[in-house]
């Protein structure tokens, strides 16, 4: 049985995607999904300013409990800090074409740390800034934790 492209789209994406990578690879421009195939390309680049809100607000969640839950420092927050950072140069490097996107996403996700950082620390809401108090510089300073002045971070890490 052969679906329509269209119909195959709604019933299994799978098949859909490798029907389309056939159709490019073989240069059939005519019998692509070109609704579908558009949508899901568009698709892919907001999935990746998604990934960086993500990785952002995971990062400035555990800069807001290292910084104000100084008692609770843990090597684990300090993994964590470090693993999003590298996933979010992973990520620009990927697609630097997010770089003019980084105040906006940072914005976004400091609301969502804000959140977390309390849900995590039991800490008010009110009792974080408001407003974003890291600068990208900072975050993305591999040395940067708030609080304490480091040459690198590997000695918190031994």
């Amino acid at each position: 049985m052969n679906l329509p492209l269209t119909d195959l789209y709604e019933t299994d994406f799978y098949a859909w995607t490798q029907k389309q990578a056939d159709l490019l690879r073989q240069r059939d421009l005519n019998n692509l999904d070109l609704e579908n195939l558009i949508e899901e390309i568009e698709s892919l680049g907001k999935q990746d300013k998604r990934e960086l809100v993500s990785h952002l607000k995971i990062l400035i969640a555990h800069l807001l409990k290292w910084e104000f839950q100084p008692t609770h420092r843990s090597r684990s927050w300090v993994f964590t800090i470090r693993e999003q950072r590298e996933e979010i140069e992973d990520l620009l490097e990927r697609s630097p074409s997010l770089k003019p996107y980084l105040s906006e996403a940072i914005e976004k996700a400091y609301k969502r740390a804000i959140t977390l950082a309390a849900k995590e620390t039991g800490m008010k809401l009110r009792e974080f800034p408001s407003l974003v108090h890291y600068t990208w510089e900072a975050i993305e300073n591999s040395d940067f934790l708030p609080g304490i002045h480091l040459d690198s971070d590997e000695d918190l890490l031994d």
